[in-house]
């Protein structure tokens, strides 16, 4: 079971390849299994809550079944998930290749374990921990290049989960698309927790766009994606040279948080308004297919409603395709969780509201002027009577077809939007 952000699904893939490799068949979740492993995460207190409902539904599902817990919560919180009952094993987010090994020896020892075993390293001294995949359950291939965050803005508790920034070579990160790409991939997403930190570690001055220029040259490969980005990295320096990639998809996802200047200075964020539009409205000049996503916290402390208002005001005028939008958690650990200010439930509920209902209109604004168009369209699912895929600019499209369109790319005419799905046939 995995929770929580793109990297910890790259983590699960590749932690399931090791198990394949040493005889295991992998299951379902919701199967009765030998073994479970729940990957998790901490980023709110709902990620929390979810990571110990799905700790104890593992034990439900099979009382006599070893549990093994990993992620970001075991780094966090390893004492009170070994307080849960049925848990055996327990390790962090710097030895997450060790499970293969916690599950062998507890099958040999034919017992569960009466107190959780805890191998739980120090995340700030941790290095990259290796790991590859080979193949993914999806149509576009996640490759984790980053791990950790130098950032240590206000709110998060990623920081102390995850450790410092840590950076895959480019040398493997080169052969692990390869290797996907001779798979039969045709997309991969470049991802970490902090994406854009990626070489800051080196000391020789290579970072994310050397790494995307390399990556864009490999022979087969259709679409290069970024994972989420901090603002601050999309210099015209840096826009420049991704223009002239050749297979970067046209989709940028940054990470806001918030669009009011005094709001990111509470945040520690490293932009402010002004510097993201000036970016944004760059890219668009220089990439005029782009399309943007973003992610926004409501209720920050302090936060009064002039304030969002202006968070409201920016998404409006960028208009985004998509919006990930979360009320502010408070993190015990963050300095945050101390500012006086803390923003009741209600309200953050109510800004959420609002956000989402600017962020839809601004989605019907923006189809109407894709209904029409034509579209290369990248399939991943095709189930009953229809295949679904994404364009370069990362609009779902769907099509009514019995053709098994896995993984083939068909050019569609676009007739349709329903608030979250275009629809069309292919031409």
């Amino acid at each position: 079971m995995t929770l929580g952000c793109k990297v910890n699904q790259y983590e699960s893939t590749a932690i399931a390849e090791e198990f394949e490799k040493h005889g295991f068949t992998i299951g379902k979740f919701s199967e009765k299994c030998g073994v479970y492993i729940i990957n998790s995460c901490t980023v709110t207190a709902e990620s929390d809550r979810k990571t110990r409902q799905m700790i104890r539904r593992a034990a439900r599902h099979n009382p006599e079944a070893y549990v093994l817990v990993t992620g970001c919560y075991a780094q966090l919180n390893a004492g009170k998930a070994a307080g849960i009952d049925g848990v055996d094993f327990i390790c962090g987010n710097s030895s997450k290749t060790r499970l293969v090994d916690a599950a062998l020896g507890l099958i040999a020892s034919g017992e569960k374990n009466h107190a959780a075993a805890i191998m739980v390293d120090d995340i700030m001294r941790a290095p990259f921990e290796p790991m590859t995949i080979h193949s993914s359950e999806r149509t576009r291939a996640y490759v984790k290049i980053e791990d950790g965050c130098d950032n240590h803005c206000t709110y998060c508790i990623v920081p102390f989960a995850r450790g410092k920034v840590r950076s895959k070579s480019p040398d493997d990160v080169i052969s692990e698309v390869m290797g996907l790409v001779r798979s039969g991939y045709r997309e991969v997403v470049l991802t970490g927790i902090e994406t854009a930190s990626y070489g800051k570690d080196f000391d020789d001055g290579y970072r994310l766009i050397d790494l995307l220029e390399e990556v864009d040259k490999i022979e087969g490969l259709e679409r290069i994606r970024l994972g989420s980005l901090d603002p601050s990295i999309l210099k015209p320096e840096f826009v420049d040279r991704v223009a002239k990639l050749s297979h970067f998809a046209p989709h940028f996802h940054i990470s806001m948080q918030a669009a009011c200047d005094s709001v990111l200075n509470a945040m520690k964020r490293k932009y402010n308004v002004a510097m993201a539009q000036e970016y944004i409205a760059y890219i668009r000049e220089k990439i005029p297919t782009v399309t943007f996503a973003s992610d926004f916290i409501v209720g920050f402390p302090n936060e009064t409603d002039a304030q969002f208002k202006e968070t409201v005001a920016f998404v409006r005028r960028v208009g985004f395709t998509h919006l990930h939008i979360f009320p502010y958690s408070k993190r015990s650990g963050t300095v945050a969780a101390e500012m006086d200010g803390q923003v009741p439930d209600d309200v953050k509920s109510a800004r959420l509201g609002r956000l989402d209902a600017a962020q839809r209109e601004c989605i019907y604004a923006m189809a109407e002027g894709y209904i029409g168009q034509q579209k290369e369209v990248l399939f991943e699912l095709c189930e009953d009577g229809r295949a679904i895929g994404h364009t370069p600019e990362f609009l779902e499209v769907a099509v009514i077809t019995n053709d098994d369109l896995h993984n083939e790319v068909r050019t569609v005419k676009l007739n349709g939007f329903d608030g979250n799905v275009f629809t069309g046939f292919i031409v």
